[in-house]
């Protein structure tokens, strides 16, 4: 893997050379360089850098999938109106070919024609993978990536969405999204890294660190945009971009963690939440913008609205009395740049507020120099055009095997009764069910269009479940009837039917295609239509294996007696088809966990990190599955837990060693995951928290000895003044079924 990287790098520079400066020096000329040009700049200069319009606003005519630009139109946003950033794909995908020509058509304007030559930043939702541009390599969503446990592969799987996209010459990525999935019913939940603060952490630093690398101006790297700060996905209606309700210590204990981290990890940008926290919109708190993203955490980098949010201060959140006022409350909050999206009243307002006095040029230079600095970091002044060079790297197999790779361990196996899994491959197979025969189904929103939905945009050399399904039993072994859409019956019978000459029956549930509103739901219930499939299949008594492919855990606990396996596939991207079939078939063996609590119910969600009163009778916790569960096709054992010491000071560091065996018959890998429970404290305590997690890969009979080193940050909480404090007492370090016990003193 890491060869690969060398390798695709080393083509990727050819013809371009690097100058080798201390860091110190590096910030003295970068800064000299900003503070420069915004010497230069007249005020409709500087309001334009802040300005972001989408791609419609100067597109032409649209043929065959490939975009023209209007130069008129474009020079209006560029020329006349100084717009320092563009984004988004004007509906769908496009080729490698047209990115080129429309990047080089704007920058040729935006440097050639302007009066001080500053390159656009050009923006686009690379969420997983370059997914607007046709034939990429198109990962996992985020859940299932987080399913995993697996940082390095969430690393080169950043460091390959940056190559593929400067391959485009995109050099910005809106990504990753560090919100918590603590409520299941938000339709942006594939988006996250699930419900645990710490998996996000590290899984969100890492994907940071390959997209941007040491040095974000190297020809292969893009700048990373953390989003959505902060609290957007917990809106207590579950629904999309509505208010979340979240005490100051809850958030500073779960919620900003993620993306502290990410600020350690130098990410350039960061995105603002569309909603609301405690009736205050985020766009509007200078609390949450300045006073803790800037001067707390120490975010460096310049920060964007989300699409049209400034408007709708005044047209949503009420908060502002007309279009002119929200752009001075959102400016004054700190958001530097406005993704508009569609006309230039951001910019006409910010002017005439500054011209007024009521925004003072020192807040401009200030926005404009954070918008400039990471221009200038990216390389843009240096070299605005497409590398042309990295196109012959793109989508290479070399990428492709990496995505399987992630899609094969990101699949989690809830159920095996019986050993049903894995299936002997020449065997009578019924296939049923809505999410067996669609590329888009595996995909879901931001693939190739905003809602995925466009089945026949995708790649027809990509495998659907069923069609790997034929590969691995035979076309002639296999039957296929749907059954059932997600919203009605179609044709059970004939299933039912169907099932009586075949030895299994695997049927693939889940969700059609969506994101962001458009996927709000109003019960977490999986549809009525899938449940009675199942029921009605489980009438002929032959063994069941259920795939479900969806991006949230939709309640299935009517049906889960009904079927002998489960297999929860998430969203595993282009090359989930075969990732399944692998699986069901023992090509690959099963290792992903659940990045999240099953829920049993439609409501009442808990999360693992709940309070002791949550599970203390006559309360139950009680799940469908168990964040942190997965099945295997070997098994594992856990030994010899081991604490260097029983007791220490806060400012001491505790290594724990642990013992996993693989005491199966098939090579497999495994999570390894520590929790800590602090036993009593000040503010009531979870009842475990995870603090460390690695994967290990073992052959039968071996054995590997684990060590994790935890210290203060690990021991701390959110004390009762809001600040975090390490309390002396016990604490306990859980492993597998394995727990020991420390003081500190």
């Amino acid at each position: 893997m890491k060869k690969y990287i060398v390798l695709l790098v080393t083509l990727a520079v050819c013809g371009f050379g690097c100058e080798s400066l201390g860091v110190k020096s590096q910030d003295a000329k970068l800064e000299k360089r900003v503070q420069g040009l915004l010497s230069k700049m007249t005020l409709q200069e500087k309001v334009g850098q802040m300005t972001q319009v989408t791609l419609q606003v100067v597109a032409g005519e649209s043929e065959n999938g490939w975009q023209k630009l209007d130069e008129k139109k474009l020079r209006e946003a560029i020329v006349e109106h100084h717009v320092g950033s563009i984004l988004n794909c004007a509906g769908q995908a496009r080729t490698v070919d047209n990115w080129h020509e429309i990047i080089t058509t704007i920058q040729d304007i935006a440097t050639k024609e302007t009066r001080l030559g500053i390159p656009v930043i050009y923006g686009i939702d690379a969420i997983h993978g370059v997914n607007y541009t046709l034939g990429a390599t198109i990962f996992p969503q985020n859940i299932a990536m987080a399913a995993t446990g697996n940082v390095e592969l969430m690393q080169v799987s950043g460091e390959i969405t940056a190559f593929e996209m400067r391959a485009s010459g995109i050099p910005w990525n809106f990504g990753p999204v560090l919100g918590l999935a603590r409520e299941p019913m938000w339709p942006r939940v594939f988006e996250t890294f699930g419900e645990d603060a710490y998996i996000a952490s590290v899984m969100g630093a890492a994907y940071i660190k390959g997209l941007q690398g040491d040095d974000i101006s190297a020809p292969t790297k893009a700048a990373s945009c953390m989003k959505h700060y902060l609290g957007y996905s917990v809106p207590r209606s579950g629904q999309d971009r509505t208010p979340a309700y979240i005490p100051e210590r809850q958030l500073r204990q779960l919620f900003l963690k993620p993306f502290a981290a990410a600020v350690k990890a130098g990410t350039a940008t960061a995105m603002v939440n569309s909603s609301e926290i405690n009736g205050i919109p985020v766009h509007a708190s200078s609390f949450l913008l300045i006073e803790l993203l800037r001067r707390e955490l120490g975010f460096r980098g310049f920060v964007v609205s989300d699409w049209n949010d400034i408007n709708n201060l005044y047209t949503r959140e009420m908060v502002a009395k007309d279009q002119r006022d929200a752009v001075r409350i959102a400016v004054m909050a700190g958001v530097d740049m406005s993704m508009v999206p569609y006309d230039y009243s951001f910019y006409e307002h910010l002017v005439d507020l500054v011209e007024t006095g009521e925004v003072p040029v020192s807040r401009i230079n200030e926005a404009v120099g954070d918008i400039l600095r990471v221009k200038l970091q990216l390389g843009l002044f240096d070299e605005p055009y497409p590398n042309k060079h990295l196109k012959a790297a793109f989508a290479s197999e070399a990428s492709r095997k990496i995505n399987l790779k992630a899609a094969r361990q990101a699949i989690t196996l809830l159920k095996n009764d019986k050993e049903t899994l894995p299936l002997q491959r020449k065997q009578k197979v019924l296939v049923a069910g809505p999410a067996a025969n669609k590329l888009s189904l595996l995909n879901s929103g931001w693939t190739i269009t905003w809602q995925g939905e466009n089945e026949d945009l995708y790649p027809q050399e990509k495998k659907t479940i069923l069609e790997a399904i034929q590969d691995k039993a035979g076309a002639s072994n296999v039957t296929y009837i749907e059954g059932v859409t997600f919203d009605e019956e179609v044709d059970i019978a004939a299933a039912v039917s169907a099932a009586q000459d075949a030895d299994t029956i695997i049927a693939c549930l889940g969700e059609p295609t969506y994101c962001e509103t458009p996927g709000n739901i109003d019960d977490l219930t999986m549809s009525r239509p899938q449940l009675e499939l199942i029921e009605r299949l489980a009438g002929t008594g032959k063994p069941i294996v259920l795939v479900l492919v969806e991006g949230r855990p939709r309640v299935i606990r009517t049906i889960v007696d009904d079927v002998q396996a489960v297999l929860m596939a998430y969203l595993p991207g282009m090359e989930g088809g075969q990732a399944v079939a692998d699986i069901l078939f023992g090509d690959a063996n099963p290792s992903g966990k659940l990045p999240f609590t099953y829920p049993r119910y439609a409501s009442g969600y808990t999360c693992y990190d709940h309070k002791k009163s949550e599970e203390t009778a006559p309360n139950k916790f009680d799940p469908q599955w168990q964040f942190g569960h997965g099945l295997s096709y070997t098994s594992f054992a856990y030994s010899d837990l081991q604490l260097d010491k029983t007791e220490l000071s806060a400012d001491e560091t505790l290594t724990v060693t642990v013992t996993v065996s693989n005491s199966g018959k098939r090579p497999g890998g495994e999570i390894v995951q520590l929790y800590l429970s602090d036993i009593v404290a000040s503010v009531t305590p979870a009842v475990r928290s995870l603090k460390r997690f690695t994967k290990v890969h073992l052959q039968p009979g071996q054995s590997k000895s684990v060590t994790f080193v935890l210290g203060w940050d690990d021991f701390s909480f959110i004390g009762l003044d809001n600040k975090p404090v390490v309390e002396p007492g016990e604490f306990k370090v859980t492993v597998s079924d394995l727990s020991e016990s420390f003081v500190i003193r």
